[in-house]
């Protein structure tokens, strides 16, 4: 992480200040705690999805149409926890980086005890999304051994401008996703209660992330541009092609690599991904964070 002195002026750090203890004022009047405020002994509700079916990978292709009714609601399922798996992985990820960069400030400041509180926040959802894969029944997609470790290694060296788009980037084409299926009463209530708890929470994460962003590029270098770009290019291609486990398909008698195949040729899951993107990338282009040769990387993943 640059140091704070390379944030910006005085002033600008006491509009971080200012920002951050807004966040902190609302984290104590608009938070959750999902082990009290999700009922999780409560029946699921019978024909309910666990994501808006459109959103499903498969949706509209010849697999799609040879489900049943309930083999979809039941891929739907498997679809939301392999997303929430996949938020769970890189939540842990982040709370190891935003920890490493309160480590290195003066805990005093407001921006620095919001930091910690966004790890309390991370650490509660990603605690939500391992109840939900345990209420549904539904194995631990844990994303592949190489993005195991490529995620080592992002918690290890993530910093700076990377540290914080690369944490946009997660949590916006999340929250796109989660802000639809809160509101669409063809989901399940329980996807539909976490949605609403992520979103709320995520919103304050985001405002966070998206000032710090835009008071460290200012200060940065060329050679830490093209980190930076590098850097989350690779974090959006590696989530955006593990959003959907390949495992996901057997819960419905498909095999895990035709359904992979489908799904990667997909038109629909193609335009899905961008609209999940469609606010942040112009954002990230903004700051210079997109563009340049790793523009194709965001190209291949089908996020412009």
């Amino acid at each position: 992480m640059s140091a704070p002195a390379r944030t910006g002026s005085k002033t600008n750090l006491a509009d971080r200040e200012d920002t951050a203890r807004r966040l902190l004022r609302s984290s104590v009047t608009t938070s959750y705690d999902p082990s009290i405020d999700i009922d999780w002994d409560a029946p699921l509700v019978e024909g309910r999805y666990g994501i808006v079916p459109e959103r499903v990978s498969i949706y509209g292709t010849p697999l799609w149409d040879g489900l049943t009714e309930e083999q979809r609601i039941t891929l739907s399922v498997h679809e939301f926890c392999s997303v929430a798996r996949i938020g769970l992985w890189f939540e842990m990820i982040l709370m190891q980086m935003l920890l490493r960069y309160a480590y290195d400030r003066d805990p005093r400041r407001a921006h620095v005890q919001y930091a910690l509180v966004e790890i309390a926040d991370e650490c509660r959802h990603s605690m939500m999304f391992a109840r939900a894969t345990e209420r549904y029944g539904v194995p631990d997609y844990a994303p592949r051994r190489l993005t195991h470790e490529q995620g080592r290694l992002m918690k290890t060296i993530g910093s700076g401008p990377a540290m914080f788009a690369g944490t946009l980037f997660v949590e916006e084409i999340l929250d796109q996703l989660q802000r639809e299926g809160m509101r669409d009463e063809r989901v399940q209530p329980l996807s539909r209660m976490i949605n609403k708890i992520h979103v709320t929470e995520e919103a304050r994460h985001v405002r966070y992330a998206r000032e710090e962003l835009q008071r460290i590029m200012p200060g940065t270098h060329r050679a830490e541009r093209a980190w930076a770009r590098y850097l989350t290019a690779r974090i959006a291609f590696v989530v955006a092609r593990n959003l959907i486990h390949p495992e996901v398909y057997r819960s419905v008698g498909i095999a895990p690599a035709a359904g992979r195949r489908a799904a990667l040729a997909n038109p629909h899951h193609h335009e899905m991904l961008r609209w999940s993107a469609r606010k942040l990338v112009p954002f990230l282009r903004e700051q210079g964070i997109v563009g340049g040769p790793t523009e194709s990387l965001w190209t291949r993943a089908h996020l412009i």
